[in-house]
């Protein structure tokens, strides 16, 4: 994943334009009108294209002599890439994206607390229970409640020991921080530390069928969490 420093003119630049692209203000095949993005963001041509440089490793432009710099098609994406599925929960992305969030969740998550109640060591375990109390004492506070819940599946593809599974965090935190932060930040919600100790529990009695089974239960909770957020908004 090719990482920039989000703040200053750069970052800044970056993201207008990505955003722009993401939320299909800019359609994939146009061609970028470099002088007149120069002008609008009131930035050097250097600077221009340092920002374009960041969006071309992400797969989302190219350039090409005669054509210029130009959209690659939605297929050409890393839509792996976590700046990328930031993006796309700015203002106008697609609100379907939390639900295939939920799809890819449901395919790792189970099958990586099996592999956990296996393998977990007693570093795990504590890291584990050291997100649960931060969960704990979190309530009443929206930003603590999405470090702790991050903290808290971090550490759970931490503890299957696949160093593979463990890159998925780049992709399972930034689009679960997004959706706790909907979630977290909305009305009063139950509490979740009893969902995500029953996931610690079963990995502790190495149980993978439990651990299985507690981690479904979570995740049907968060769809449930999610709708509800949703259907208030609906009524509002």
């Amino acid at each position: 994943m090719t990482t920039y420093a989000r703040r200053g003119l750069h970052g800044q630049t970056v993201e207008v334009i990505a955003r722009r692209i993401l939320a299909g203000e800019i359609a994939p095949g146009a061609t970028l009108d470099i002088t007149a993005l120069q002008a609008e963001l009131d930035v050097s041509l250097t600077a221009l294209r340092e920002a374009l440089k960041v969006l071309a490793a992400k797969g989302i432009v190219d350039a090409r002599q005669k054509r210029g710099t130009f959209v690659r098609p939605r297929a050409d994406w890393n839509l792996l890439d976590g700046d990328v599925i930031r993006w796309q929960f700015a203002e106008g992305a697609d609100p379907r994206l939390l639900d295939k969030l939920h799809e890819v969740r449901s395919i790792i998550e189970p099958a990586a607390v099996r592999l956990a109640a296996g393998r977990a060591t007693d570093d795990d375990l504590a890291a584990l229970d050291a997100a649960l109390d931060e969960m704990a004492a979190a309530k009443g506070r929206p930003a603590a409640a999405v470090a702790a819940d991050l903290s808290f599946h971090r550490a759970l593809l931490a503890a299957t020991h696949n160093e593979l599974l463990e890159r998925m965090e780049v992709v399972m935190e930034t689009g679960l921080a997004e959706r706790d932060r909907l979630v977290h930040g909305g009305e009063p919600h139950d509490d979740p530390v009893p969902s995500h100790r029953a996931v610690v529990d079963a990995i502790r009695a190495r149980d993978a069928t439990a651990a299985e089974t507690a981690m479904r239960g979570l995740l049907e909770k968060a769809v449930r969490d999610v709708e509800k957020v949703r259907g208030q908004k609906g009524n509002r």
